[in-house]
């Protein structure tokens, strides 16, 4: 792992992370469905595992934790060279999506079950706009990336 490498994360998953909470926090509830709260879940995972779970821990671990570190990482050093292996060299955006979509399965399906909170959240609209925000996250961070390794 390099300084561009940190720094390719960092900036990727910043815009991926802005994209998927404009999504989830102003978009979806203009449009009538739900209203995402990230740092929510973060919050419950904390709690669950006895450690501070205030806003501030909560927007913490959603924002840097996650949202800059470790969905990038899960990238980089997980899926797309496993990808790559098994499909070849392909267009960024198929993968980018399916990527987002196992982001949310981990998220809303593993995540939240950890936290005690229902499978999947019971299906409500939470889950299905938390859906297109993880798959949206997916592809902002891939767009960036490609975006940055261009130039």
């Amino acid at each position: 792992m390099t300084v561009q490498t940190v720094g390719l994360m960092f900036i990727s998953g910043f815009f991926a992370t802005n994209a998927f909470d404009l999504w989830g926090q102003m978009i979806s509830p203009a449009l009538g469905f739900a209203n995402l709260s990230p740092h929510g879940l973060a919050r419950s995972l904390l709690g669950s595992f006895g450690l501070p779970n205030g806003d501030f821990a909560g927007y913490f671990v959603h924002f840097y934790l996650v949202g800059l570190i470790g969905y990038p990482v899960g990238w980089l050093y997980i899926f797309e060279p496993i990808w790559t292996r098994v499909m070849g060299q392909t267009h960024w955006f198929l993968p980018s999506a399916i990527y987002g979509f196992g982001l949310w399965v981990f998220a809303i399906g593993g995540i939240t079950a950890i936290a005690g909170l229902p499978f999947f959240l019971n299906f409500t609209g939470i889950t299905w706009v938390a859906l297109v925000g993880h798959v949206l996250y997916g592809i902002v961070m891939v767009a960036i990336m490609r975006m940055i390794e261009r130039d």
